[in-house]
């Protein structure tokens, strides 16, 4: 095994210098150093500032040398400053992750139990008419926009009815609650149509298998049949939709943090993005792709301890 993961880790490196250097000639041939020393600055920032401005950051030395110090920086974990604030940029995300984490966390757990659940019991009266219901119900979580849950939730839950905060985060003991469980129920529905559907077309599919049939003529009740066997051989489906996504969980979501005021990395990065803080967008760029490659060797970890057949080699 450690061979193996010394082997993906390597392999890992030249994906990593792909993403980074496709992101980088991406953002200098979409933008000049004129045009976001203007997009910082403003407007009517003087020449002269601008100038300035672009030389203090290496922006007019030749693309081969920003680039090479550029990865040289990463290699050393030294992500730079925010063009807008700046803060060192190792800081911000440091601080984004926890609130980002408070969010993601508990709703992926619930929304994956809660998935599991419902497909296992839908396998259980398929072809009923509960199982249709639940299929449309599922189909109908899947076709909200998170907008209009956003806006529901505030506007109703929020501000009519005052049970939660419709706006801000505040770590404040247990008080931090109220500011998490409109966004953790939202985070939720927009994932529990979709999971549910998925690992229900997973569980059919394994309910046919001779195994199933086996089990079942051997007396084995069809509740201990779906929740023991049909759920432990449905594993390797579905460990590569879940740890598919963990980088998610760590960068955040973009759409609620934002609309919350959550001060997460996903709020983060959806400001680096209005304000055209560069560093912002590429750090994300770049942690989200090493987020990416770990869930992947986690992945084939999660096979040989789903499947004992399974061997890292």
């Amino acid at each position: 095994m450690f061979s193996y993961l010394i082997r993906r880790l390597l392999y890992a490196v030249p994906i990593l210098l792909g993403v980074v250097f496709i992101s980088f000639l991406l953002d200098n041939v979409m933008m000049s150093p004129e045009a976001k020393a203007a997009r910082v600055l403003g407007p009517k920032a003087l020449g002269a500032v601008r100038r300035e401005w672009i030389h203090n950051r290496g922006l007019d030395q030749p693309m081969p040398a920003q680039f090479v110090k550029y990865v040289a920086d990463l290699a050393t974990g030294n992500f730079g400053t925010s063009w807008v604030t700046g803060r060192e940029l190792r800081e911000i995300f440091l601080q984004g992750a926890g609130p980002s984490l408070c969010i993601t966390v508990p709703g992926f757990f619930a929304a994956f139990f809660a998935s599991v659940g419902l497909a296992l019991f839908q396998v259980f009266v398929r072809e009923s008419p509960v199982d249709r219901w639940l299929t449309l119900g599922s189909v109908a979580l899947m076709s909200v926009p998170t907008m209009v849950y956003v806006i529901f939730a505030q506007a109703f839950l929020a501000l009519g009815l005052s049970y939660f905060p419709a706006y801000g985060f505040s770590y404040d003991g247990i008080g931090i609650v109220r500011f998490l469980v409109l966004p953790i129920i939202i985070f939720i529905l927009i994932n529990l149509g979709h999971d549910a559907r998925l690992y229900r077309a997973i569980f059919l599919e394994e309910i046919g298998q001779d195994y199933v049939r086996t089990a079942q003529a051997k007396g084995l009740a069809n509740s201990r049949v779906l929740g023991v066997h049909v759920f432990k051989n449905g594993l390797i489906a579905i460990i590569t939709l879940v740890v598919a996504e963990l980088p998610r969980l760590v960068l955040g979501s973009l759409l609620i943090e934002s609309l919350f005021g959550i001060p997460g990395l996903g709020n983060v990065l959806v400001q680096g993005i209005q304000t055209g803080d560069q560093p912002v967008v590429m750090t994300s760029v770049f942690l989200g792709s090493v987020l990416y490659l770990i869930a992947l060797v986690l992945t084939d970890l999660c096979y040989a301890l789903a499947d004992p057949r399974i061997r890292l080699s």
